[in-house]
C-alpha cells in the first residue's frame, strides 16, 4: 500500500517551506505522474540527496520499493536551499545536492543515513532548513509578486512590475531568478492547480479559477497534466496516477518529489 505523509512546516519555516513529507513504496513500486505546481523539493533517498526543481510540464516515472523523506520549498524561497544558485538553473532538472554544495551535501549524508527511519530523516532536513535561515532573506517585491498572480484575474506583467517600481524587463529576471521561471508561467500553473483543487461541473472550475471557458481550461490541463480534464479529475489513467501533487489516485497523498523525486 502507498503510504504518503506531509505535515506543516514550523512556524519558523512557514513562509519558506510548505511542508516536510514521506513517503513508503510498497514491493511492487508503481509509476508516479508528477505535474508542475511552482515548488522545488529536496529529497533523500537511498543514501542521495536530490534537489528538484520547478517543472514546466508533466513527468511519469518508475518510484522503486523503499521509503522517501523530503522538504518542500514555496514558489519563491528557492534561495533558502540553493543559496546565490538562480531557481532557473535548475528548472525541469534533478540533481545531487553535492553539485550544490560539494562537501557540504557530503555532512548531511551522513546525518541523514544515521536517521531512523524516514520520519526522522525528514526531521533533520527541516532543522537543515532552519539552520540556513540566517544566510536566506527573502525577495519581498517577489513575494508580493506571486501574491498578486495567485488569484483567479492576475494583473499582467506590466502592471505588475509598475506595481513594484520596476521595468517590466527586471521584473522578469529578477522574478525568474527567484521562482524558476516567468510571471506568465508560474500564473498558469498555480492557475491549473487551482482548477484541480476545486469541485463541479468543468466549465464551473474554469470560470472560478480563472481561465476563458471550459475549452481553455481543457488546453491548460493537457498541456500541464499530459492527460484530459475527464482522466486527470477521475484518475482513470494507466498508470494510476495521482490526481494532484498531493493526492494519488487510491485516495492517498503522493508528493510532487517522487519523479521529480524518489526515482
Amino acid at each position: 500500500m502507498r503510504r504518503y505523509r506531509e505535515r506543516p512546516a514550523p512556524p519558523a519555516l512557514a513562509s519558506r517551506v510548505a511542508c516536510a513529507w514521506t513517503q513508503q513504496v510498497p514491493e511492487d513500486g508503481y509509476l508516479q505522474r508528477i505535474m508542475p505546481d511552482g515548488c522545488l523539493d529536496l529529497i533523500w533517498r537511498d543514501g542521495v540527496l536530490e534537489m528538484v526543481g520547478p517543472d514546466t510540464g508533466p513527468r511519469v516515472l518508475p518510484l522503486a520499493a523503499g521509503s522517501v523523506a523530503g522538504v518542500r520549498l514555496r514558489p519563491g524561497a528557492a534561495g533558502l536551499l540553493l543559496g546565490d544558485v538562480p531557481a532557473a538553473a535548475l528548472r525541469d532538472l534533478q540533481v545531487p545536492l553535492s553539485e550544490l554544495w560539494g562537501s557540504r551535501a557530503q555532512q548531511v549524508a551522513d546525518r541523514l543515513s544515521a536517521a531512523d527511519g524516514a520520519d526522522e530523516a525528514a526531521r533533520l532536513l527541516e532543522e537543515l532548513a532552519v539552520a540556513r535561515l540566517p544566510e536566506h532573506q527573502q525577495d519581498p517585491a517577489v513575494a508580493e509578486a506571486i501574491r498578486l498572480l495567485s488569484g483567479p484575474r492576475a494583473p499582467g506583467v506590466p502592471e505588475i512590475a509598475q506595481h513594484l517600481g520596476w521595468s517590466a524587463r527586471h521584473f522578469r529576471r529578477r522574478f525568474t531568478a527567484a521562482v524558476g521561471y516567468s510571471p506568465k508561467t508560474l500564473h498558469s500553473i498555480l492557475r491549473f492547480r487551482r482548477s484541480i483543487e476545486l469541485e463541479g461541473p468543468l466549465a464551473d472550475r474554469a470560470l472560478a479559477a480563472g481561465y476563458a471557458d471550459q475549452a481553455h481550461l481543457s488546453r491548460e490541463v493537457r498541456r500541464l497534466s499530459g492527460l484530459t480534464a475527464a482522466e486527470l479529475l477521475t484518475g482513470r489513467t494507466p498508470e494510476a496516477c495521482a490526481r494532484h501533487r498531493s493526492s494519488p489516485a487510491d485516495g492517498t497523498p503522493a508528493p510532487s518529489p517522487v519523479p521529480t523525486a524518489a526515482t
